[in-house]
């Protein structure tokens, strides 16, 4: 089983349950921002939002990690923002998502077996009020209103987990490993 943690930068719990998470399964973790090209940090650190060709090889290096992962038979936790659907299409299907994406086909691509994303929603308002309470991370504020403009919830068809982070990070886990237990 691979989870992917995505939602918008900002979602604090983020942090807190991907440890949760990783402690409690055991399960190896991979930091979606520990893959960004040094180009990319340093553009969003000077407040610049990052485009798709910006993106496009930083989430085909997170397919190859989802694909190792699967190709072992290991479980793992990726944490990815994995905003739009497109950006979900390459982190499963890598670069043939590009050619699917365009035409009916990329309909019947929507989600792999064993790998599921788990959403974790909140307000902008909440959101951007998180985002400035925080220190040190390279993604600044002002870039929270570009993000929530790309984003695409994910669709039922996608393998999807819907988490509220109005709620603690506790029930977040619990509902995370009630919903693994459910799959096993």
């Amino acid at each position: 089983m691979i989870y992917v943690i995505m939602g918008v930068s900002g979602c604090l719990v983020w942090h807190s349950t991907h440890l949760c998470l990783c402690s409690q399964l055991g399960w190896p973790l991979h930091e979606g921002d520990d893959f960004h090209p040094r180009e990319n940090v340093e553009k969003m650190a000077r407040g610049e939002p990052l485009t798709d060709q910006d993106r496009l090889p930083w989430l085909l290096k997170l397919h190859d990690v989802i694909q190792r992962e699967r190709s072992s038979g290991g479980d793992a936790i990726m944490v990815c923002s994995a905003l739009r659907r497109l950006y979900r299409q390459l982190l499963l299907f890598g670069s043939e998502a590009l050619t699917y994406s365009s035409d009916t086909a990329g309909l019947h691509m929507c989600s792999l077996p064993g790998v599921w994303f788990l959403f974790l929603y909140g307000t902008y308002d909440l959101i951007h009020a998180r985002m400035v309470a925080r220190r040190g991370h390279f993604m600044q504020p002002q870039l929270l209103r570009s993000q929530f403009d790309v984003l695409e919830p994910p669709a039922e068809e996608e393998n999807a987990l819907l988490l509220d982070i109005r709620r603690s990070t506790d029930d977040i886990c619990r509902e995370i490993q009630e919903h693994l237990r459910q799959l096993s």
